[in-house]
């Protein structure tokens, strides 16, 4: 593989590189790292599906001097973006999986994690922004704030994780930045401020003013330097009324430029470039103020201010406070915070995995101390200690081998066995992170492979992206013998499938996953049941009365002996017992389990030599089912509970769509612009309702779903399951 080890800007090289036999290049020094921790950026570059991330990524990557061309995500070259590697991200033109690699900006060092914007892949967002500093929110200058925006916001402050805004394409027709800007303001209460103002607008756009120092900068012809001009005579006024409420916005959370306003006479007199710089950067750490930074990734326009603004407004890892756990007391976690000192005891998270080349690729963000190729580590959650095989930092898919990471870096392990989210420390430490929130599946599909040949790659590969992904959940259904995988999304489980194809090649063939009906009766039915078989030598016989209804403890089963004497031998009684458990495993209607039924033995009687265990289990089977069907058996189908939230302007659609799926709503409540409905909705009818309700309403709205009980079915779908039930009996006895 090649390293693109040049950097247009800052004239980086790097000697006594070579390549090995692996296509890892192996350097005789910590490549792309720095000894000053306050040099060094953890970034990640999130936003909703389509705005322009991975593009960002790629001009970033190319003005840092990390890589020698551009290549376009859906670009006419087929190469695709570098951080895209993975075949289908290239085919679909999105990033499926998050991608990291690193860069150097003047003497400053950035780790960047490019993260998917769709929200199937959200699990992939949440494993970066858990071990990341700061984040650039990117946003689309046309659309503004999107749902997977939202989506985003939320995480962000789930970690405490600063931000810098970077409003794209504004290139495009109908861009507008302050309406953006207004957008962040209202849906995502952020404090959100203008740090420049752009020159020209949609296919004029030229370059960006910058608000704190006051001058403009022309963007030309891409991989060159800005031009850096005085501000245009028609934009004094507008710059001046922006650069007002960009001071009047940070002094009103930040002290100490309140005070510098008091006493040197605010509006005559602005700060200078290095006091307000350093107001916006404590007010930005301390998440009271979002800086809003624009241009256009694609023209080429505003990459390198926004750099600029990454290195002055976002922290370094000593200056974000790191909360572990000391587990070294029994029962007794202490809380304790990591210092990024790399003489400390080391301690890392591992926060995701993934199956490379030559084995298992563990990502490791380094929090304190120093991790070194063949040191002795151990991961506290699994009790056990490792040698540190071999370490890399990435670049996309490739790698470049290193002797030691220091703390604030992130970096890969070849080969070692653990799972996302466990924390790694020094032999003589027991500190553990705290774990990363992983949200619920939403979708389910059965899945088995084509073909009997298969069947090994078939396992493998699930349990290969179990470990990768959280939110990825294989089981198997008892009743129905299918395998069963849930995911966040048709787009989610589908990746899945075809990785299976591609890398595993292993053919296999879905289907909407069997729904756990139950069998009941609606009221009381009696039996008189006699089993007699006689085949020469010794027979059988068994004869039971009694009757079964409906439990008086809800979904319970219940077997109740009322035999008066010896009518029927206890021994016998007991047979009768599993009999009854045996019918009530596999229904008459559609094999489905029995639910609800008290089933009582009243009266019976045996034959001296012909009465046994075995005649008793057989007699029971027909007496159940006599009195199954003379108790008005019915079909029990699951209600899920299902609550869903959308924007006001969507309500209409969403109703008809819960009503089209014989749901109905139960609740309804209001919050600001949302709504929330809470439904009740057969379970056999929501498949598929993920992507509806995703299309219904623009990708913004959300559902949840959990199990609440189980009803009766209409008529028309009891005859309906009645009846392929009995084809499949038919194909199965052939």
């Amino acid at each position: 593989m090649t390293s693109f080890l040049t950097s247009r800007f800052g004239g980086l090289a790097l000697r006594n590189v070579m390549n090995n036999k692996n296509g890892i290049n192996s350097f005789g020094l910590r490549c792309f790292s720095t000894n000053s921790v306050n040099g060094l950026r953890n970034i990640g570059i999130s936003a909703h599906i389509d705005s322009g991330k991975t593009t960002l990524t790629e001009r970033i990557l190319y003005y840092t001097g990390r890589i020698k061309e551009i290549h376009e995500v859906r670009g006419k070259d087929g190469v695709g973006a570098k951080m895209d590697s993975m075949d289908l991200e290239r085919e679909k033109g999105i990033t499926i999986q998050s991608a990291a690699t690193y860069c150097k900006w003047g003497d400053n060092h950035i780790n960047i994690i490019d993260t998917p914007g769709h929200v199937d892949f959200t699990i992939e967002v949440e494993r970066a922004l858990r071990v990341l500093d700061g984040a650039v929110l990117v946003m689309c200058g046309v659309s503004g704030v999107q749902s997977q925006t939202i989506t985003v916001d939320r995480q962000m402050r789930r970690y405490n994780v600063p931000r810098v805004v970077f409003i794209n394409k504004l290139d495009r027709t109908g861009a507008n930045p302050w309406n953006v800007i207004e957008q962040l303001r209202k849906k995502l209460n952020l404090n959100a401020v203008a740090l420049q103002v752009p020159i020209g607008k949609e296919s004029n756009l030229e370059g960006v003013i910058d608000l704190v120092t006051e001058k403009a900068m022309i963007f030309g012809e891409k991989g060159t330097a800005p031009i850096i001009e005085e501000i245009p005579s028609n934009f004094v006024e507008f710059v001046k009324e922006k650069k007002m409420e960009l001071v009047e916005t940070i002094a009103n959370v930040d002290d100490e430029l309140g005070e510098w306003m008091i006493e040197n006479d605010f509006p005559n007199n602005m700060p200078d470039e290095k006091t307000l710089t350093a107001a916006i950067r404590r007010t930005t750490i301390a998440r009271k103020v979002v800086p809003v930074m624009m241009g256009s990734a694609f023209k080429n326009t505003g990459v390198q201010p926004l750099l600029d603004g990454v290195i002055k407004y976002l922290p370094s890892p000593n200056e974000k406070k790191i909360i572990a756990l000391d587990t070294s007391v029994k029962d007794k976690e202490t809380e304790v915070e990591l210092e990024s000192d790399p003489k400390k005891p080391f301690v890392g998270l591992a926060f995701k995995l993934e199956e490379g080349r030559f084995g298992q690729l563990t990502y490791m963000r380094v929090y304190q101390g120093t991790l070194k190729r063949g040191d002795t580590i151990k991961n506290v959650n699994l009790g056990k200690t490792i040698k540190v095989p071999r370490l890399v930092k990435m670049h996309a898919s490739e790698m470049e081998e290193v002797s030691e990471v220091g703390p604030g870096e992130i970096c890969a392990m070849f080969g070692v066995d653990c799972y996302s989210g466990n924390t790694f420390t020094h032999q003589n430490c027991s500190y553990t992170m705290t774990s990363m929130h992983v949200p619920e599946p939403v979708m389910s599909l059965s899945i088995q492979p084509k073909s009997k040949d298969g069947q090994a790659n078939f396992s493998k590969a699930l349990s290969k992206f179990q470990k990768e992904d959280p939110t990825f959940r294989v089981k198997s259904d008892q009743e129905s013998g299918q395998i069963i995988i849930s995911g966040m999304g048709e787009l989610h489980l589908e990746i899945y499938v075809e990785r299976m194809k591609r890398e595993y090649n292993v053919e296999t063939v879905t289907g909407k996953p069997l729904v756990a009906y139950r069998e009941t009766i609606q009221q009381r039915g009696d039996y008189n049941f006699t089993h007699r078989k006689q085949s020469g030598g010794q027979g059988q016989y068994a004869k039971m009365i009694g009757f079964a209804e409906q439990s008086e403890n809800g979904m319970e089963n219940e077997f109740v002996n009322d035999v008066i004497g010896t009518a029927i031998p206890p021994t016998f009684i007991e047979a009768i017992k599993k009999g009854f458990k045996d019918c009530i495993e596999k229904g008459p209607l559609i094999g489905h389990p029995v639910v609800g039924v008290k089933f009582v033995v009243a009266d019976g009687a045996t034959h001296s030599v012909d009465s046994s265990e075995l005649a008793f289990r057989i007699a029971t089977a027909g007496a159940f089912k006599e009195a199954f069907e003379d108790g008005d058996p019915t079909i029990l189908e699951p209600i899920m509970k299902v609550e869903i939230s959308l924007p006001q302007e969507f309500q209409g659609t969403v109703i008809s769509g819960v009503n089209r799926r014989k749901g109905a709503i139960v609740n309804t409540t209001t919050q600001g612009e949302s709504l929330t409905f809470e439904c009740e909705v057969p379970l056999n009818n929501m498949f598929g309702y993920s992507t509806e309700l995703r299309s219904m309403t623009q990708g913004k709205g959300e559902f949840s779903m959990e199990y609440l009980k189980h009803t009766n079915v209409s008529r028309e779908l009891y005859n309906q399951l009645l009846e392929e039930y009995k084809k499949k009996r038919a194909e199965d006895t052939k």
